[in-house]
């Protein structure tokens, strides 16, 4: 219980921390492909973000500022100082909020399909950010309803989109949406960052942070969720950061080969050394950097085709 709220996570593994931050909607479950190969070399600590899993769901905060600061009181309930930080979609946006907020306790970022880049965002979540969204949330779990999406899905696959890829996992995400709390939550949360326009917010004006702080950015080649285009921008914005994309892969390419990520997140680890922000450091960053001119213009050309 933190602040009086249960907050669910798995945990396994020794030495230094990874903490993995799921998507919207999503739960610490999403990571069980990978979360065992990592523990292999470090403690990891997967949460249920408030409002997600078998977190508790009130009506609170569910800003991407309030997550970074749960993730803080989370670890430092479990005694934990500094942590490497991966995190996707949502979880991403998260990560980066974190680092900025608490660079003093942050070693590194792995940025995995992340959210917060540019104003791009798959139509279905705009529609989910729309009045009336928990009525068509709570439809879709019709059994009559759930047939004809099923069918939808398949034709997706069989035709070969990028959406047919991750039409399995959106689903999964619906499913995990079993009664009104979790819905109330799930469409809170997503209209904290998305409306009918697109991702509310960017975190570019603050990118230029990551100078200093060893970040590896991972992308779906084919994500139809947040656009891989996406991973350039963030790449040009985050001065030294290293970028992977992964082909034939859509927005969870930690579900379609969980191998190489293991392998990518591990190497880069054991090739980094932890970024230690001195507070005279951070504040000689925060006064003298401008952001990335390049991926400025980049967002905006992005922005105006959509």
């Amino acid at each position: 219980m933190i602040h009086g709220y249960r907050r669910a996570f798995r945990m396994a593994g020794n030495g230094s921390a990874v903490v993995l931050i799921h998507g919207i909607g999503d739960s610490s479950a999403t990571w069980t492909p990978v979360l065992r190969g990592l523990a292999r070399r470090h403690r990891v600590l997967a949460p249920d973000l408030l409002g997600h899993g078998a977190s508790d769901k009130p009506r609170g905060d569910y800003s991407v500022g309030g997550y970074a600061n749960g993730i803080r009181d989370l670890i430092s309930v479990l005694g934990i100082e500094r942590v490497t930080l991966v995190g996707h979609s949502l979880g991403g946006a998260v990560a980066m909020q974190f680092a900025y907020q608490f660079p003093e306790r942050t070693e590194r970022l792995v940025l995995v399909g992340t959210g917060g880049v540019g104003r791009e965002v798959t139509p279905l979540l705009r529609a989910a950010s729309l009045p009336g969204a928990e009525l068509a949330l709570a439809a879709m779990r019709l059994p009559t309803v759930r047939q004809q999406i099923g069918l939808l899905v398949k034709g997706l696959q069989l035709l070969g989109t990028g959406l047919g890829l991750d039409a399995p996992d959106l689903l999964r995400v619906v499913d995990a949406l079993p009664d009104a709390a979790s819905r109330s939550a799930f469409v809170r949360t997503l209209r904290a960052v998305v409306d009918h326009r697109g991702q509310v917010g960017t975190l570019l004006d603050r990118c230029y942070l990551a100078q200093g702080m060893p970040t590896m950015l991972m992308w779906g080649e084919r994500d139809q969720v947040l656009p891989s285009v996406h991973a350039g921008i963030a790449h040009v914005s985050m001065p030294g950061s290293r970028l992977e994309l992964f082909e034939n892969a859509g927005h969870f390419p930690f579900h379609s080969d969980p191998q190489r990520f293991v392998d990518l997140v591990l190497d880069f680890i054991a090739t980094t050394e932890p970024t230690r922000f001195s507070p005279e450091e951070w504040r000689m960053m925060l006064r003298a950097r401008k952001p990335d001119p390049r991926a400025q213009r980049l967002a905006g050309i992005t922005a105006r085709a959509s």
